[in-house]
C-alpha cells in the first residue's frame, strides 16, 4: 500500500514537472512571436501584393502611351482594368485603413486613415460614375495612394523597432543544455527539462544554465551581459548566480533556484515588454489637423455639389465636388512627417545617431532631465591601471616585473589590466602560484614569496598597511580598486596599484554641453555610492542614484517622470538591465557598443558609443522636427489655396491632381533643406 501511494505521489510530480516544462516552452514560444514582428509581416505582404496589381495600372495608363505616344487599349477596356486591377488595392489590400478610417465617421474622431480612405473609395468611384456621368477617372490614382500609404505604413512598422526579435534572440543567448548530477552520475540534458533543485555542473567558459545558488566550488562569473557592469563577480559557496552569465576560471555545483519564466532574464524581459506596453504615444499633430479637416472637406463638398446644382448644372456640380475631396487627398500631409524623418535620419546615420522611432523627434524637444548608466556609458567599460604607487627604494620596473608576472596567469579581468599597463616583453619564472579567491593571488618568484591583492589578504597575512593608509584612502574615495604588492616574509610592501573603470574621454565635455544647454543630468547606477560619486565629480553630474538593483532602473525613471506634474526623461544606456529604463524613459538612447536588447529598445542609438552623440541626437532631433512642421504647413498650403479654387469651379480634377503632386515636391525639397543644417 505504501509503495503504491509512493508510486502515485511521484506520477504527480512527474506530471507537474512535464507541465512546468511545458509552460516554460510556451513561455519561450510567445515571446519569440511578437505583435511588432507580426506587424511587420502583415504590411510587407500588403506592400507586394500593392504594388503587384498596381505596376501593371502605371504601365498600361501612363508608361505604354508615353512611349507609343497614343493610347495602346481603347478608354472602355483601360477603364475595366483600371477597375479591376484598383479593386484589391483599395479593398483587399486596403481593408484596414478603410475600416480604420470610416469608423471616424462614425466616432466623430478622424485621422489619416479618414483621409486615405475617403479620398481612396471617392476617386475609385469616378471609374464607375463615368459610365453614366462625364466624370474624369481617378480609379487608377486611387490604386497609387493606397499603394503608397501601404508602403510607408511598412516602414513605418519597421522603424518602430523589433525589440520583439531581440528578445528571441536573447532567450537564445541562454545555455542550451545543462551538466546536471543525478546521484553520483553527469548527464547533460536540455535546458527545458532542468528542474529546479537539480545540481549543475559549470566548467570555465561555460554559461550558467539558469538561475542557481553556489553549493561548491570557487569562480568569478562575467555578468555583464546581465548587469552591464565590467569586472565580473567573485562567487563562492553560498553566492547567488544568473542564468546565461559566463563561468570564468574555476569549476561551479549550482543548485538551481529558478527556472523558465520565473529566472531573472525572464524577468527582466517581462520589464522590457511591460514598458513598452505603457507607453503613451505623442498625438500627432496631423491628427489634430485632419480631426477638424476632413469633416471640413466633407461638408464643403457637399455645399459645393448643391451650390453647384442650384447656380449651375448637375455634371459642374458632381466635377467641382470630387475636385474638393481629390484636393483633400493627403499625399503631401502623408509625405510631410516621414521624408523629413528619412533625411533627418540619414543625416544621423553619417553621424553615427541612428533614429529607430520617430516618435523620439518629436518628444525630445520637450525633455527636461537626461539620466545616465555608469558602466559603459560614461565610463569605457572595461578596467585599466590608473595609479601606480612605490614604496621607499623600490624601482618602478622591478615592481612591475613581479606584478605583471604574477597576474600574468591569473585569467581575471583585474589582472589583465595589470599585465597590460606592464607590457613586458619577458617575464619571470613564477611557481607555487595560487589564486585567493575574492582577496588576490601569492607565487614565488626568484625564490621569493610575494602577495598581491586587496587589504583583506594583508590583514591575513599580518602584512602593515600603515604607510599606504592614506594614500589608498584617497584612491578608494576615487571610486578605484587598490590592490598591494608585498614580499611575505619581510611583511613589506612594496608599492599599490590602483585599477577603475576609466571615464570615456568625451564624457565631460559632452556633459558640458548638455548643462550649457539647460539639461539637468542624472546618473543611475548599481555600483557602490562611492564609486558612483567619484565619476559624477569628475564628468559634473548632477545627481547620482546608486544602489540601484537591474530592475530598479526603470522604476527610478517613473519617479523622476512623476514629479512636478510629468517631467519629460531621456535616459541613455546600453546594458541588458537597462532596456527597461530605455523604454520607460520618453526618450531612450543606447549606445550601440552595447547588448542588442539594450539597442532594439533605443528610440535613438549612437552607433559609435560616444557621448557627444546625445549633444548631436538632440539637435538633430530638433532640427528635424522643426522642418516636420514646416512640411505640415506647406502641405495645408496647397490645399487651403486650391480648394476655394475647387469650390469656384475654375480647379478641375486634373488639375487638382497636379496641385496636390506640386505640393508633394515642395514637401520633399524643404526636407531636403534638413541637411545643409550643421549639427
Amino acid at each position: 500500500m505504501k509503495q503504491k501511494k509512493l508510486k502515485i505521489v511521484k506520477m504527480e510530480k512527474n506530471m507537474r514537472d512535464m507541465n512546468h516544462s511545458k509552460k516554460d516552452k510556451e513561455y519561450l514560444h510567445n515571446h519569440g512571436e511578437t505583435p511588432e514582428e507580426k506587424e511587420i509581416e502583415m504590411w510587407k505582404k500588403k506592400l507586394i501584393w500593392g504594388w503587384i496589381l498596381t505596376i501593371p495600372i502605371i504601365l498600361i495608363m501612363y508608361i505604354l502611351p508615353l512611349i507609343f505616344g497614343m493610347m495602346v487599349f481603347s478608354s472602355e477596356v483601360m477603364l475595366l482594368i483600371s477597375l479591376t486591377f484598383a479593386f484589391p488595392v483599395i479593398f483587399i489590400v486596403g481593408l484596414s485603413t478603410l475600416k480604420s478610417g470610416f469608423r471616424g465617421f462614425i466616432s466623430f474622431y478622424f485621422n489619416m486613415d479618414s483621409l486615405i480612405a475617403l479620398g481612396t473609395v471617392v476617386a475609385y468611384l469616378t471609374g464607375f460614375l463615368q459610365f453614366f456621368l462625364p466624370v474624369q477617372d481617378y480609379s487608377g490614382v486611387a490604386a497609387m495612394i493606397m499603394a503608397i500609404f501601404v508602403t510607408g505604413k511598412y516602414i513605418e512598422a519597421k522603424a518602430r523597432g523589433r525589440a520583439g526579435q531581440e528578445i528571441r534572440k536573447l532567450l537564445e543567448m541562454g545555455a542550451k543544455n545543462a551538466r546536471i548530477l543525478r546521484g553520483k552520475t553527469e548527464i547533460e540534458i536540455p535546458i527545458s527539462e532542468v528542474k529546479v533543485g537539480d545540481i549543475m555542473i559549470i566548467k570555465p567558459g561555460e554559461k550558467i544554465p539558469t538561475d542557481g545558488i553556489v553549493t561548491k566550488g570557487e569562480s568569478s562569473v562575467d555578468e555583464s551581459m546581465v548587469t552591464g557592469e565590467s569586472l565580473p563577480i567573485d562567487k563562492l559557496k553560498g553566492s547567488n548566480v544568473i542564468g546565461a552569465t559566463i563561468n570564468q576560471d574555476g569549476i561551479l555545483y549550482v543548485k538551481a533556484t529558478k527556472v523558465g519564466k520565473d529566472t531573472f532574464l525572464a524577468h527582466i524581459i517581462d520589464l522590457v515588454e511591460e514598458a513598452q506596453g505603457s507607453k503613451i504615444p505623442i498625438q500627432k499633430m496631423a491628427d489634430k489637423i485632419t480631426n477638424i479637416f476632413v469633416p471640413s472637406v466633407l461638408a464643403l463638398s457637399i455645399l459645393t455639389f448643391i451650390g453647384w446644382s442650384i447656380f449651375g448644372n448637375f455634371s459642374s456640380a458632381f466635377g467641382a465636388s470630387i475636385a474638393v475631396l481629390v484636393i483633400s487627398c493627403p499625399c503631401a500631409l502623408g509625405l510631410a512627417t516621414p521624408i523629413a524623418l528619412t533625411v533627418g535620419s540619414g543625416m544621423g546615420a553619417k553621424r553615427g545617431i541612428l533614429i529607430r522611432k520617430g516618435e523620439a523627434i518629436q518628444t525630445m524637444k520637450n525633455v527636461k532631465v537626461i539620466v545616465f548608466d555608469k558602466t559603459g556609458t560614461i565610463t569605457k567599460g572595461k578596467p585599466e591601471v590608473t595609479n601606480v604607487e612605490m614604496g621607499k627604494g623600490v624601482k618602478e620596473k622591478e615592481f612591475l616585473e613581479v606584478a605583471g608576472s604574477l597576474e600574468k596567469l591569473s585569467e581575471h579581468p583585474l589582472s589583465k589590466a595589470i599585465v597590460n599597463y606592464a607590457n613586458l616583453k619577458n617575464y619571470k619564472v613564477v611557481k607555487n602560484f595560487k589564486n585567493l579567491r575574492g582577496r588576490g593571488i601569492e607565487g614565488t618568484v626568484l625564490n621569493k614569496k610575494y602577495l598581491i591583492g586587496n587589504k583583506r589578504l594583508m590583514d591575513e597575512n599580518k602584512i602593515n598597511l600603515k604607510d599606504f593608509s592614506k594614500k589608498i584612502e584617497d584612491l578608494e574615495k576615487e571610486g578605484k580598486t587598490v590592490m598591494a604588492l608585498a614580499l611575505e616574509k619581510d611583511k613589506k610592501v612594496l608599492g599599490l596599484i590602483a585599477v577603475a573603470d576609466s571615464v570615456k574621454e568625451d564624457s565631460f565635455k559632452a556633459l558640458k554641453e548638455l548643462h550649457k544647454r539647460g539639461y539637468y543630468t542624472v546618473m543611475i547606477t548599481g555600483d557602490n555610492e562611492r564609486t558612483a560619486e567619484a565619476i559624477a565629480k569628475e564628468v559634473g553630474i548632477k545627481k547620482v542614484i546608486a544602489n540601484v538593483l537591474p530592475e530598479g532602473k526603470s522604476l527610478e525613471i517613473k519617479r523622476i517622470q512623476d514629479k512636478n506634474g510629468g517631467t519629460f526623461v531621456a535616459f541613455v544606456g546600453d546594458g541588458i538591465n537597462d532596456a527597461p529604463a530605455l523604454k520607460q524613459a520618453n526618450v531612450g538612447i543606447a549606445m550601440g557598443t552595447g547588448t542588442d536588447i539594450a539597442i532594439e529598445s533605443g528610440d535613438i542609438v549612437l552607433t559609435k558609443g560616444s557621448l557627444t552623440g546625445v549633444v548631436q541626437a538632440i539637435e538633430l532631433s530638433k532640427a528635424t522636427f522643426s522642418k516636420i512642421k514646416q512640411n505640415l504647413f506647406w502641405a495645408f498650403a496647397y490645399n487651403t489655396i486650391a480648394i476655394p479654387l475647387a469650390v469656384a469651379g475654375v480647379l478641375h480634377p486634373v488639375i487638382a491632381e497636379i496641385a496636390m503632386a506640386a505640393s508633394s515636391i515642395t514637401v520633399v525639397g524643404n526636407a531636403n533643406l534638413l541637411r545643409r543644417k550643421k549639427i
